[in-house]
């Protein structure tokens, strides 16, 4: 075991950080070195550092839906293979979902790292590919079995002494319709880990390989500590919710998340005992996906600064039976278990949200919102796959409004941009804009979704949408208001139907699929509103005079575009509201 080190605090600093940013800088390999846009652009993805007993000691903050599940599938992967027989130069690959994984879009390289002649740790990066091949372009769609998802790839090699297995990486890519994208972001993900293992080498030589590891003994046990002290100014106590998905995409049936959260000294349980079981459709979540969850609505609660490895997970327990949609067994599907994950950081705010009031937002979008398509151009004989995920409305908080059209919770991914999109594959973007009256009204209000049309001219495409929220909006807080739900349309210049928010679809030239996202929930009374920034809202285009009026019970005047205090307090009395 390596020794004890009682590092001076500037030590420590320069030590701590100098890992964060070789996970850094494998994030930064990644992404330029990526082909699709998904990962070049949106940065779907992320990178992390685990010591020699597979502990995760450092992350670049990419995505917070990948980094609590690293923990689960890199410890899980590297001990089926057998960390005895991997040599430098060598690099696992899996997107098993049974296997300590999440949906098979993710898929996770793996590597160790050698310094001193002896095992210092490994690097990983995870990161969502457009197409994995399955039922439907993109890989996504309302699946009953994960077979029909795309290639399932248990812990195998796939770089052996530094050079790519080719059997191995031309048996993946036979799978998967985007064969040339694929294969880029494959390499990309080796590029990355290559990169990361340099950096942690240099580290390792710097301090000493034993020194460096006993730091990180050092950091993990700083950070629980740290933990442990932000726990204790949480209240105590046990806060339930009840929340749920609208549709599970293949019956109408709602599908049932319950969340009980106990705070305790020794760390913060989630039981989500009493969620529904598995369904055959695409809204299970695994218990990676679950931890996930957890571990980033707990992040929330405490102090920014804190650390995110080992020492912070540890004091997250989370009791997911199995056979559940939070925790489900083959071959239930998991495509769609990211809108799970997500819908499930809502219900465990909404849990503490009366006991700790102003640290949590009201209902968010809370759905990835997945658009994905895809189809053969004549011209080439090439086949293009198109992934990515909508924004919409965040919650209100206790002391200021929801931003609009961000992506909420756990995931970070960035907008794909029109120009790119179109410069790449067979769709014009000809409406991009924020919904109006899409917000949740209160004192204050939730963000606003957006619209993003989409225009097939070239060539047919099947399109699939993997989303919800189409029946419910968001909720509100302490008499906030709920958000409009959000509405999927095909063709909503002509004959407009209304899609299902799981659904694939083909389209002919000239067909256009419509997303409109929901807001977020409003916090407070929506006629406790400062006037003053309703009227913004109104000048600005978010909200209608209309609505103002009678929702906000704010009269603004339209010759001068200015508040009418008179009819304003009128419209407000105890008289006018009821009260």
């Amino acid at each position: 075991m390596p020794p004890v080190i009682q590092a001076d605090p500037i030590r420590f600093e320069v030590f701590r950080n100098a890992l964060g940013e070789a996970t850094e800088e494998m994030a930064l390999a990644l992404r330029r070195s990526a082909y699709s846009t998904n990962i070049k652009t949106r940065n779907d993805f992320s990178c992390a550092f685990f010591d020699r007993h597979l502990r995760v000691a450092a992350q670049a903050f990419s995505q917070p839906v990948h980094l609590g599940s690293f923990v689960e599938l890199v410890p899980r992967a590297v001990r089926t293979y057998g960390a005895e027989q991997l040599r430098p130069g060598d690099m696992l690959v899996v997107n098993d979902p049974y296997g300590g994984g999440v949906h098979l879009n993710d898929i996770t390289v793996i590597a160790p790292v050698f310094a001193e002649g002896a095992l210092f740790g490994y690097v990983a990066n995870l990161a969502h590919h457009v197409d994995v091949g399955g039922g439907a372009p993109a890989s996504i769609g309302a699946f009953r079995e994960v077979f029909q998802e795309g290639v399932i790839i248990p812990v195998v090699r796939l770089v052996e002494g530094g050079a790519i297995v080719d059997d191995v990486f031309r048996l993946i890519l036979a799978q998967i319709r985007s064969k040339r994208e694929t294969a880029g972001d494959l390499r990309a993900q080796v590029a990355a880990n290559v990169t990361g293992a340099r950096r942690l080498v240099a580290i390792a030589n710097r301090f000493g390989s034993d020194v460096a590891s006993g730091m990180v003994d050092g950091l993990l046990a700083y950070t629980e500590r740290r933990v442990r002290a932000e726990l204790s100014a949480l209240p105590r106590g046990s806060f339930a919710a009840d929340g749920h998905i609208d549709t599970d995409g293949v019956s109408d049936q709602r599908v049932r998340l319950h969340v009980r959260v106990t705070i305790g000294e020794d760390g913060v349980i989630f039981d989500l005992s009493g969620s529904d079981p598995q369904r055959k459709a695409p809204v299970n979540s695994t218990f990676a996906q679950t931890f996930s969850a957890c571990a980033y609505a707990l992040k929330c609660l405490i102090d920014q600064d804190i650390p995110v490895n080992q020492g912070f997970y540890d004091l997250v327990r989370v009791v997911a039976p199995l056979g559940t949609v939070v925790n489900c067994q083959a071959p239930a599907p998991v495509v769609g278990g990211w809108e799970t994950q997500t819908r499930l950081v809502d219900t465990i705010f909404k849990a503490v949200a009366a006991a700790l009031p102003d640290q949590v937002p009201a209902g968010t979008k809370a759905m990835m919102c997945h658009a994905g398509f895809g189809g053969v151009d004549p011209s080439t004989g090439e086949y293009h796959c198109f992934l990515e995920t909508l924004a919409g409305g965040y919650g209100a908080r206790a002391s200021s409004d929801g931003p609009d059209a961000v992506q909420t919770h756990g995931q970070n991914t960035e907008n794909a941009p029109i120009e790119e999109t179109e410069a790449n594959y067979p769709v014009r973007i000809i409406r991009y804009h924020l919904v109006n009256d899409s917000e949740g009204p209160g004192r204050f209000r939730g963000g606003l979704g957006l619209r993003r049309d989409y225009l097939f001219s070239e060539y047919p495409v099947t399109f699939t949408i993997l989303a919800d929220r189409d029946r419910e909006g968001p909720w509100g807080l302490f008499g906030g208001c709920a958000a409009p739900p959000a509405a999927y349309v095909l063709n909503p210049d002509g004959e407009a139907t209304r899609l299902p928010s799981k659904t694939t679809v083909e389209l002919q030239r000239g067909d256009v699929v419509s997303y409109r996202t929901c807001g977020g929930g409003g916090y407070g009374a929506p006629r406790e509103r400062d006037p003053a920034r309703v009227l913004r809202d109104v000048r600005e285009g978010k909200v209608s005079i209309d609505r103002a009026r009678e929702v906000y019970g704010v009269v603004i005047d339209r010759s001068t575009w200015r508040v009418d205090a008179e009819r304003t307090a009128e419209a407000r009395s105890p008289q006018a509201t009821g009260a």
